[in-house]
């Protein structure tokens, strides 16, 4: 196996999936996010997407999305393991080939899901 550098990675993109049943509890989480990093938010080290209510993309259900670089990995990692709730997360480096970082580097949190790849060239 060839080792692929980390420099590579651009950022990452945390996605927070709900569905009509769990709308509410996304949103929550949402504004909790918004207060527990709020001081990351306005420095622009974290990023909050919009909240989709439809799957988007290769995302197979509804989802907001953080975007994040190395520095917040840990830190967010941790922070989401211990409070998603009964949500699920999907998280992804961005190296610029989204096939393989959605399909081969993604990390889960709760449940996966199958994604949507043929969005992806896959």
């Amino acid at each position: 196996m060839n080792a692929t550098d980390t420099r590579t990675i651009a950022d990452w993109h945390a996605h927070i999936y709900f569905d009509a049943a769990s709308r509410d509890a996304a949103w929550q989480l949402r504004l909790v996010i918004e207060q527990r990093f709020a001081s990351e938010l306005q420095g622009g080290a974290l990023r909050l997407g919009r909240f989709h209510e439809r799957p988007v993309g290769p995302h197979p259900m509804w989802s907001f999305q953080l975007g994040f670089g190395d520095e917040l990995l840990a830190p967010m990692l941790a922070w989401l393991a211990l409070n998603h709730g009964a949500l699920d997360v999907f998280m992804h480096p961005n190296t610029g080939n989204a096939l393989v970082d959605h399909r081969d580097s993604a990390v889960w949190i709760g449940r996966s899901h199958e994604l949507v790849l043929k969005s992806l060239g896959g």
